[in-house]
């Protein structure tokens, strides 16, 4: 592939803000797309990019999930689930380094040397990376930054004697659950993130770790792929792991990526294990200094296939590589579910021509996400292909709402919730193969639906096995946390009444209940948490003075933020929520803020509007910046440059542009009216904005200590002493040129004909 635009490989070390530099650059085009190696990382990142500018502009697209609104600029994935057909301006692959990864590394090198922007690429990773970046995509400008803070080794030291804020990290689920009861019983108590926890339980185990409501996290290597925790220390409790085939050791980049996690942005941070354990000589030097030995090998599987026949694909999927820095993968689960497969006479029998081998090949691509018996996932893969490849073309519903239901049970250990969680990721995957279900979407908000279910119950297992509500932290931050929320510790909460500020929490806590035995406080909590910040945009509202709420539960209140397109939203006094659970219903709220901006200036941003010709755009911005009002003095050179053509081509957008104000017609309406209200309140502040115009009123009188720009900004400019509706002020202003008295126009401008002389003068000035 030609290397059209250009590309930047930014390598280095943890905690050099990679990620971060891509979001930012990627929002600096009118669209892209960034890879991440991991749901839950790529969950992270939707959720900054939409606070930022709205979820109605941002697409995540993971293998079990797909939020593709309809017209998204941005595009957050994973990288195996990365549309490789669509073109975006920027596009972003994190952790580049994975391309040597022995499963998954091929799909990395082929995003290396296929995927490009139309305007820029960056890949972002290790600088092991760097010879190997060189060789392959030789264009490539390599850059590097310093490491924010410095990461520093600790020795050895023993888990009683971690201090707070500490990660602990092991590479098996028997060794996380041991040293997660050890500090129990020790410390109070600890987190748990785990690679099969969904994003939801990994969530909720989080905040408990960001809260301060436990001081320690234990996981295994899912907290070493650019998840930010306030970590400050590492500890290592082993330095082997399966990998899939065999019990290896880990080599010092791995364990640096890890330690990284260690003191984020400028905060220091230190690394160590837990004694009797120690590293290897030279691998603290070296992952203090960040210098490792660079990679030799990528991982790689031919993009061309054939799928004229089951043997052809077979064949071009064996394809070897013609670069000797690249090696073929040999035994990716993908590929060995097609070769038991082919062995199966009635799938032979079924897979002939490039339509059903596709197919085939389609199905063998569903993730083996339970890991149990290779063969029983072979065999559930025959028969969604025996049943795809047959006359409906469709998978059973009876059969598919029996395999679901077996999962749809919240009981069990957790162990056993792990597993289902694991289950029922493969239904949500099929799922979102529309064509493959009917009614695709009734299936995927069933099996997230029960997902989310497992996850709360297994979030509630977790906390009860790992953490001492009684002791330790947890005594730490009771102390620590307001007295409203010590008290519904120490004593059964009492009734809320219809209205009070937390009454849906309590009705939310009444409805989840899984039986008389009270939850505890907290695990409600968690679950109004997570119900708020997967709700839908439409769930919440906002009235003309800014107030965002949940129904009758207030949530927040928009604030200035940057500019008067940009507001930030102060949340409102949820006492009950820790600060981890408050920051994420911050994140949410300001999502919604930038989608309250996004649906109301839809008009000026559909694809047709952003074509138009250069001072045309000139003057959509300026409504833009004006909430869909602008005074035409101000956009005298872009009117003076508009042909007859352009003229009509923005008023077939319903935007007119009149001889004293440019105004969009569709942003007069009462809705529209209220959330430009909204978003002056902000700016202004709510001192310095106009009153909400009765319905249907042409003008207002002006108001003593209103700012004349938050007139303008709903749509009534300021003409001498009153404020004239844009559309009404334009047909006063036509009436008035062509020799009307001022007087019988009174009616028109809803004033007295005495109050109408001076409005026209102004109008006419």
């Amino acid at each position: 592939m030609v290397d059209a635009s250009p590309i930047t490989a930014v390598l280095g070390p943890t905690n050099t803000g990679k990620t971060h530099r891509a979001i930012e650059r990627m929002l600096a085009h009118d669209s892209g797309m960034i890879g991440l190696p991991l749901r839950l990382l790529a969950r992270e990142v939707y959720d900054r990019v939409t606070t930022r500018v709205g979820e109605a502009r941002v697409a995540l697209v993971t293998g079990e999930e797909k939020r593709v609104p309809r017209r998204p600029d941005y595009w957050v994935c994973t990288v195996e689930a990365m549309p490789t057909d669509l073109e975006v301006d920027f596009l972003a692959i994190d952790e580049i380094q994975l391309a040597a990864h022995d499963q998954r590394g091929h799909v990395f090198t082929e995003r290396l040397l296929l995927s490009r922007g139309r305007r820029e690429t960056w890949f972002l990773g290790a600088d092991t990376m760097r010879p190997l970046m060189t060789e392959l995509v030789p264009t490539a400008r390599v850059v590097q930054h310093p490491r924010l803070s410095r990461l520093a080794s600790a020795g050895a030291g023993k888990l009683s004697r971690l201090p707070p804020r500490s990660a602990v990290v092991a590479f098996s689920t028997a060794q996380v659950y041991e040293i997660a009861e050890r500090l129990r019983a020790q410390r109070g108590g600890a987190a748990i993130v785990l690679g099969a926890l969904s994003p939801r339980t990994r969530n909720a185990q989080v905040a408990l770790f960001q809260s301060g409501e436990v001081d320690y996290l234990v996981a295994t290597d899912a907290i070493g792929m650019g998840l930010n925790l306030d970590v400050r220390h590492v500890a290592f409790a082993a330095l082997r792991k399966f990998d899939g085939r065999d019990v290896r050791d880990l080599d010092p980049a791995e364990l640096a990526q890890i330690a990284g996690r260690a003191g984020r942005h400028l905060a220091d941070g230190t690394f160590g294990t837990v004694a009797p354990l120690s590293l290897p000589d030279g691998v603290a030097a070296a992952i203090e200094a960040h210098r490792f030995p660079p990679l030799r090998r990528l991982l790689w599987r031919s993009s061309e296939l054939d799928p004229s026949s089951i043997d052809a694909l077979l064949a071009s999927l064996r394809q070897r590589p013609r670069a000797r820095s690249l090696k073929l993968v040999d035994d990716a689960e993908d590929t060995a579910a097609l070769t038991r497969l082919a062995g199966d006479p009635a799938v032979r029998a079924r897979a002939r021509g490039s339509e059903a081998v596709g197919l085939l090949w389609e199905v063998c691509r569903i993730p083996d996400f339970r890991k149990l018996l290779f063969e029983s996932h072979v065999a559930l893969l025959a028969e969604i292909y025996g049943q795809l490849s047959g006359p409906s073309a469709a998978l059973d519903t009876d059969w598919m709402a029996a395999r679901v239901a077996e999962i749809d049970d919240a009981g069990g250990d957790i162990d056993t919730l792990i597993t289902r969680i694991a289950s029922i990721r493969t239904w949500t995957y099929i799922s979102n193969h529309g064509r493959w279900v009917r009614d695709a979407a009734a299936w995927q908000e069933r099996t997230r639906a029960i997902e989310d279910r497992l996850s709360d119950a297994l979030h509630e297992r977790l906390v009860q096995r790992f953490v001492e509500r009684g002791g330790g932290a947890a005594r730490g931050a009771r102390a620590r946390a307001p007295s409203g929320a010590r008290r519904a510790e120490a004593e059964p909460p009492p009734a809320v009444e219809a209205g009070h500020p937390f009454a849906r929490i309590a009705a939310l806590r009444a409805l989840l209940a899984p039986g008389p035995a009270a939850t505890a406080p907290e695990d409600d909590r968690a679950r109004w948490v997570e119900a708020i910040v997967g709700a839908p945009h439409e769930r919440f509202s906002v009235d003309a003075g800014g107030r965002i709420a949940d129904g009758e539960q207030p949530l927040g209140q928009l604030a200035r933020g940057p500019t008067l397109l940009l507001p930030d939203v102060r949340l409102a006094e949820l006492e009950d929520l820790g600060a981890g659970a408050r920051s994420r219903v911050l994140r949410r709220l300001v999502a919604f803020a930038r989608d309250l901006v996004e649906e109301l200036l839809g008009p000026l941003r559909s694809p047709e509007v952003r074509a138009l010709p250069g001072a045309a755009r000139g003057i959509v911005y300026q409504l833009e910046q004006g909430l869909g009002t602008a005074a035409a003095r101000d956009a005298e050179e872009q009117i003076a440059e508009l042909a007859p053509e352009d003229l009509a081509l923005l008023k077939a957008r319903g935007i007119e542009v009149g001889e004293r104000v440019i105004y969009v017609q569709q942003l007069l309406r009462r809705g529209a009216l209220e959330r430009r209200l909204a978003l002056c309140a902000a700016w202004f502040g709510r001192g310095c904005v106009p009153a909400c115009p009765a319905p249907g009123a042409v003008s207002v009188p002006v108001a003593r200590g209103v700012d004349p720009r938050a007139y303008a900004a709903i749509g009534y400019p300021v003409f001498g002493t009153r404020a004239l509706r844009a559309d009404v002020a334009e047909r006063v202003h036509r009436a008035l040129a062509s020799g009307e008295p001022a007087e019988r126009l009174s009616g028109w401008m809803g004033c007295r004909a005495r109050e109408a002389v001076g409005v026209a003068a102004s109008l006419l000035g």
